[in-house]
């Protein structure tokens, strides 16, 4: 396309149409949001990366091949900008085995036991790809798809709109999935994350986000000082799977109601810290059903950098890096080591297929999932 005529359509508004194939920028005197070629996949197609900046300097790149926050650039107290989550510099670093960083994790975020549930009388099987068990939708999960984009902005800042329908017995999951993931980043430096979905036939959906952060931008994350809005979590057996147990966080390594740091406790000889290598499970937030709480909130010293955590999911699975072990080279030659990065992930309780006593995980066809995650930063 003309460079002339792209800038007239993008001062015009239109990124929203030209973002997939012109790399276009949209801006108002607070926010922007930006496209770019971002590499290809294997079978040729094209990846884009795409930025969005608030009135204050914070930007998120987010591709479209997985859902991936691959950056996102913030303020210390001192003023000076940092990357506060894990990941590589290029696409090719994602499309090898990782770990999950920054994507959007789905069908069913975490694990369902063994691979298999049974829905209506019908009982379907999985990929055991975390073995003996099923973990973050099986080995071509959507951290692995590439999402169809739409970017623009509004009055309240830049948008991403990400779409992809996963179809009937994708990975072993029921029913034709249409699903709608909406990031925006406000002013008040608060990424915002909106999941839809619908199905002609009955499934089971659990969508999250999977950004390992690190507040300081570097070392590990043992000093970072931890709030979770949560009097009860659910202990896990050897393989990581819940027990059924709503157990209550007194007295234990998992009372984190008063902010604690991460390194305080995570070595102490707990079965349950055993049986994660640390801290990898889900805490049973403190709020009504349906309602965006408070979930968690997460302090780093040296640079005043705070983390809250928001949505309107029932648990929050909070990981401590006990899996990274120095094999993984990121961004700007960071090799990463044990706990450099933690992950707070809003969802709903790992297995709940197979527990009747969980949230129901079931989506009908009529009905619409939601869900509601804000990551804010601030400093103080």
């Amino acid at each position: 396309m003309n460079a002339s005529l792209t800038r007239v359509l993008c001062s015009a508004g239109l990124v929203a149409v030209l973002a997939g194939a012109s790399g276009c920028s949209t801006t108002t005197p607070t926010s922007s949001v930006e496209s770019k070629p971002w590499g290809t996949l294997p079978d040729g197609s094209p990846v884009r990366l795409y930025t969005l900046r608030n009135g204050k300097g914070a930007e998120v790149k987010i591709s479209n091949y997985g859902g991936i926050v691959t950056a996102w650039r913030a303020r210390d107290r001192q003023g000076k900008m940092g990357d506060v989550v894990l990941g590589y510099d290029d696409l090719a670093g994602y499309l090898k085995e990782t770990p999950y960083f920054g994507c959007l994790v789905g069908r069913y975020g975490n694990r369902i036991a063994k691979g298999r549930f049974t829905l209506d009388g019908a009982t379907y099987s999985l990929v055991t790809n975390n073995y003996p068990n099923h973990l973050h939708g099986g080995t071509k999960g959507f951290d692995k798809v590439l999402w169809k984009a739409n970017a623009f902005t509004r009055a309240d800042g830049p948008y991403l709109e990400l779409t992809y329908t996963s179809r009937d017995m994708e990975e072993g999951y029921p029913g034709n999935l249409t699903v709608k993931a909406v990031y925006s980043l406000g002013a008040d430096n608060a990424l915002r994350l909106e999941y839809t979905a619908t199905t002609d036939k009955a499934t089971v959906v659990n969508l999250t986000q999977h950004s390992y952060f690190n507040l300081a931008g570097q070392g590990d994350i043992l000093g970072h000082e931890v709030y979770l809005n949560a009097d009860k979590f659910t202990p896990v057996d050897s393989t990581l799977i819940p027990t059924g147990e709503l157990r209550p966080v007194d007295g234990t390594p998992f009372d984190f109601r008063k902010p604690t740091t991460i390194g305080a406790r995570v070595n102490q000889a707990d079965e349950q810290l055993k049986f994660g290598g640390g801290y990898d499970h889900n805490w049973v937030i403190n709020k009504a059903p349906g309602q965006v709480a408070l979930q968690a909130r997460v302090y780093e010293p040296t640079t005043g950098r705070v983390l809250e955590v928001m949505s309107d999911q029932p648990g929050l699975q909070f990981y401590c890096g006990n899996f990274l072990d120095g094999k993984i080279t990121g961004k700007g030659g960071w090799v990463y080591q044990h706990r450099n990065g933690f992950c707070m992930e809003p969802q709903h309780f790992p297995d709940s297929p197979n527990q009747p006593n969980f949230p129901s995980v079931v989506l009908r066809p009529g009905q619409t999932y939601r869900n509601t995650i804000i990551y804010r930063l601030s400093t103080r």
